[in-house]
């Protein structure tokens, strides 16, 4: 992350909290919240109000016990925080593994000012039933608030011990937390984290549908160098084809696929202009500093409209990337340029 400008912020309670970090692995790479020399707290925002997932992965980095953490209603007024130079950086969801991408995310670094991922974090998610101090029973509980890729999540549990509630649509499981805090909802799906945040009482924790559901957060920042690599990155862009026409998609892959590198999520987005135009968000393992990938990024920016660059940064997750081809190397494809510098300048192979 680029030197943190000074701030003046010093607001009080910001310091890590217990029991909001999910241990070793979460968060990789380099430090992103300061920089050096600056002597000041970097300004962190995040997807809020305070108690959501979204701050639970932000204080999993080592950089949040001394940084200011400012949570923002949305994820477009978060990375807008970023934009304006109000924060450093922001955290907010990409995706989940069972609701998928959010699309907000990806519309946001796609279609606005330009924006890059540093790192990005894997939080596993599982919710808690909150409800005010003195609600004993799921009989009390007439009306439920949570966000929908929670409600999602949890949907087969809220029919089979609350199916005479009804179940409401909230910004944010923390915005949930508050409405009942307020006394406008009886319970909310949130993040156990926000229990302490509105003091709240959880009668069931533990809730998903499906056990071992991860959320993965990325770390955005304005556009700067990437992080060194690794030896274990990712690298994110979203593709802009130039017009609808047959093999638009297959243009795409085969850039990837002759160079040997395994794209770990495509998906398409509309591009707003007119119906059935669409781009293509993807990530790939490697580093816009491997050969293989500066490659297969020049060659798609040939072939497409436009290329927007999101970032190479380490690979969170755990898991092992796929073994690189022998001819995907960088020294195969050194070998291959200075095989044909040879030919260009003698005539001779």
């Amino acid at each position: 992350m680029p030197p943190v400008e000074p701030s003046t912020a010093t607001e009080p309670g910001t310091a890590t909290e217990p029991g909001t970090a999910t241990g070793p692995g979460t968060a990789t790479g380099p430090g992103t919240a300061t920089g050096p020399g600056t002597g000041s707290a970097a300004r962190l925002a995040f997807l809020g109000p305070e108690g959501t997932f979204a701050e639970a992965a932000l204080r999993t980095l080592p950089e949040s016990a001394g940084a200011v953490l400012l949570p923002q209603p949305t994820v477009s007024v978060a990375l807008d925080a970023v934009r304006s130079g109000d924060a450093d950086a922001a955290v907010v969801p990409l995706e989940n593994s069972v609701e998928g991408s959010v699309a907000a995310t990806l519309d946001e670094l796609a279609g606005n000012g330009p924006l890059v991922i540093r790192r990005e974090v894997y939080l596993p998610v599982s919710f808690a039933l909150l409800a005010r101090p003195g609600t004993t029973s799921y009989a009390e509980i007439r009306t439920v608030a949570t966000h929908p890729h929670a409600e999602a999540q949890c949907r087969r549990w809220l029919r089979a011990k609350l199916p005479h509630a009804q179940v409401t649509a909230s910004g944010s499981t923390a915005a949930a937390a508050a409405a009942v805090a307020a006394g406008e909802i009886d319970a909310a799906v949130s993040a156990p984290i926000a229990a302490a945040r509105y003091g709240l009482c959880a009668l069931a924790t533990d809730l998903a549908d499906n056990p071992g559901a991860v959320t993965r957060f990325v770390v955005v920042t304005r556009p700067g160098p990437p992080p060194p690599p690794t030896g274990d990155d990712r690298t994110s862009v979203v593709a802009y084809i130039r017009a609808n026409h047959t093999g638009a998609l297959l243009e795409v892959l085969t850039e990837f696929a002759v160079r040997g590198i395994n794209l770990t999520r495509i998906e398409s987005r509309p591009t707003r202009e007119r119906i059935g135009q669409y781009s293509f968000s993807l990530d790939c393992e490697g580093h816009v500093t491997d050969a293989r990938v500066g490659d297969a990024l020049a060659a798609l920016h040939r072939v497409c409209a436009d290329v927007r660059y999101l970032g190479s940064y380490p690979r969170a997750g755990g898991g092992q990337p796929e073994p690189l081809r022998p001819d995907a190397s960088d020294a195969a494809f050194a070998g291959a340029a200075g095989w044909l510098a040879t030919v260009r300048d003698s005539g001779r192979s």
